[in-house]
C-alpha cells in the first residue's frame, strides 16, 4: 500500500493545515484546463475566494497552495465581518503564454466547475487573473464576483486592497510610534503591480519616503515615471536591509517572512499586502523575539474580498471603502489581544477569527 503520510491526503486529514470541507481537482481535456478548488469552511456563508493562475513546478504543488490560500481566506473573513467562508482556486499554466482563444476556452470550463458546486463557492480575481477574466468566467455561472462594470460588477479589487493594507500600516504606526501618519517614515513596498502601486500612491499622499523593488522592469517603470522620488532598489534582499527602513511592506507571492529574511530585516514594522507571508508555524515568534511588529496579512490585505462580497449584494463604492476603513480598528484591537494575552499579533488575529468561526457553527 502506498505511504501517503506526507502527502496531500495527510495534509487533508490530519494536519494542522487540514480541516478542509472539499477539495476538487478540475481537469478539462479540451481546454487543457487543470485546476484545484478548494473549499476550506462554510461555516459563517459560502466560501469566498479569488482564482490564482499559475505555474506550479508540480501538481501537488498547486494543491497545497489552494489549501492554504483557502484555509486563510476563512480566517480573512471572519475577520472582515463577511458572512462568507473561505476559499480559493489555483489554476495551473502561465497566463503569459496561453493565447486568448485559449485562455477564454479554458476559463470557461473553469467557470462550469464553479458552477457545478451550486454556490458553496464564490469566486474572483487573484494573482495571475483579472477583471475582464471573471467576466468570462461569469459567462458559465452566478458565484463569480470581480467582475467589470459593463458586466454589472464592481472592478479592480486591488484598489481597495491597497487601501487596506495602508489602514493597517497606519494602526501599525499609530501602536509602535503614537501617531497613525507615515510622514517622514521610509517604507519598503516589495512588487508595485495590481496593489503595490495603489499602496505606494497612498503612502507617497501620506508623506513617507518610499523605497521599492519588483521582479518586472515595467512595473518599476510605471511608478518612476510618474513619481520620480521613489527610490529603486535591485531585488528584495537589498529592500530589506536597506538602512533605516522603518515598514517593510510585501506585497508579492507569500513565505516572505521566512528563516532567511527575518534575521536581517531593518524594519520595525511588517504589514503588506502579499497573501501567507509566514513561510512557516514560528516566524511569527521570530519576528516577536526581534521586537518587529508584525501585521497579520489576511487582515490588512481584507480590502479587495470585502469589495468582491459586496458586489453580491449590488455594489456601492463608498460602502465597501467605509468598511475597509475600518481595518484600521481591526487592526488595532488584534495588537491589544496580543498584548493581553501574551502572544504574537498572529496568534491573536487567529484566535479572533477562530472563535467567530467556532460560534457560528454552535448556532
Amino acid at each position: 500500500m502506498t505511504d501517503v503520510t506526507d502527502g496531500v491526503l495527510h495534509t487533508l486529514f490530519h494536519s494542522d493545515q487540514g480541516g478542509h470541507e472539499q477539495v476538487v481537482l478540475c481537469q478539462d481535456r479540451a481546454s487543457g484546463l487543470k485546476a484545484v478548488i478548494a473549499i476550506h469552511s462554510t461555516a459563517l456563508g459560502p466560501a469566498l475566494g479569488g482564482t490564482r493562475f499559475y505555474p506550479y513546478a508540480t501538481e501537488e504543488a498547486a494543491v497545497a497552495d489552494a489549501l492554504n490560500l483557502s484555509r486563510g481566506m476563512s480566517y480573512k473573513n471572519a475577520m472582515a465581518g463577511l458572512d462568507h467562508g473561505g476559499g480559493k482556486a489555483v489554476i495551473i499554466g502561465d497566463p503569459e503564454l496561453i493565447e486568448p482563444p485559449q485562455r477564454t476556452a479554458l476559463l470557461l470550463a473553469y467557470g462550469r466547475f464553479v458552477a457545478s458546486l451550486g454556490g458553496r463557492y464564490v469566486t474572483a480575481c487573484d494573482v495571475g487573473t483579472y477583471v475582464a477574466d471573471m467576466d468570462v468566467v461569469a459567462r458559465e455561472n452566478r458565484w463569480t464576483t470581480g467582475r467589470s462594470p459593463e458586466n454589472g460588477g464592481a472592478g479592480d479589487s486591488s484598489v481597495l486592497t491597497a487601501y487596506g493594507v495602508f489602514q493597517g500600516m497606519r494602526a501599525s504606526a499609530q501602536h509602535e510610534w503614537g501617531d497613525p501618519t507615515l510622514r517622514g517614515r521610509k517604507v519598503g513596498v516589495a512588487g508595485v503591480g495590481k496593489v503595490g502601486h495603489y499602496l505606494v500612491e497612498h503612502l507617497l499622499e501620506d508623506g513617507a519616503e518610499v523605497v521599492i523593488t519588483d521582479v518586472r522592469e515595467e512595473s518599476v517603470r510605471r511608478i518612476t515615471d510618474k513619481f520620480p522620488q521613489v527610490t529603486v532598489v535591485r531585488d528584495t534582499d537589498a529592500l530589506i536591509r536597506t538602512e533605516g527602513l522603518d515598514i517593510y511592506a510585501p506585497c508579492a507571492l507569500g513565505g516572505a517572512l521566512n528563516d532567511e529574511t527575518v534575521p536581517v530585516l531593518t524594519a520595525r514594522i511588517v504589514c503588506g499586502a502579499a497573501n501567507n507571508q509566514l513561510a512557516h508555524p514560528g516566524v511569527e515568534k521570530d519576528l516577536a523575539d526581534r521586537h518587529i511588529l508584525y501585521a497579520p496579512d489576511y487582515v490588512v490585505n481584507a480590502g479587495g474580498v470585502i469589495q468582491v462580497a459586496d458586489e453580491l449584494h449590488g455594489f456601492d463604492f463608498d460602502r465597501c471603502k467605509a468598511k475597509a476603513a475600518k481595518i484600521f480598528d481591526t487592526t488595532l484591537e488584534i495588537f491589544a489581544r496580543a498584548k493581553t494575552d501574551g502572544i504574537p499579533p498572529a496568534a491573536a488575529a487567529d484566535r479572533i477569527a477562530e472563535q467567530r468561526m467556532a460560534e457560528a457553527r454552535r448556532r
